[in-house]
């Protein structure tokens, strides 16, 4: 999956690091904080943009160690 990120300098990465240390410090949750910083960002940004890729390595690599798992499993079964 491809999506546009706001490209953010160090001190726009500060500053969104410190609101949402200060809506945490306020009761809000880090996903919440997260969640409305992030929100806040995308409406103001007038800068430029990066393309970020996230892929689903992950569930590929479990789905293989599973399949692994299983064909261990069988292969002792086997030895009995």
């Amino acid at each position: 999956m491809n999506i546009g990120l706001p490209a953010l300098s160090h001190e726009q990465q500060q500053q969104a690091v410190e609101r949402i240390q200060q809506l945490m410090s306020e009761g809000m949750s880090s996903g919440e904080a997260i969640q409305l910083v992030a929100a806040e960002i995308r409406e103001t940004h007038t800068g430029g943009m990066i393309t970020a890729r996230f892929d689903d390595e992950d569930e590929e690599y479990d789905q293989e160690e599973s399949e692994r798992r299983q064909d261990d499993e069988e292969e002792e079964e086997d030895d009995y």
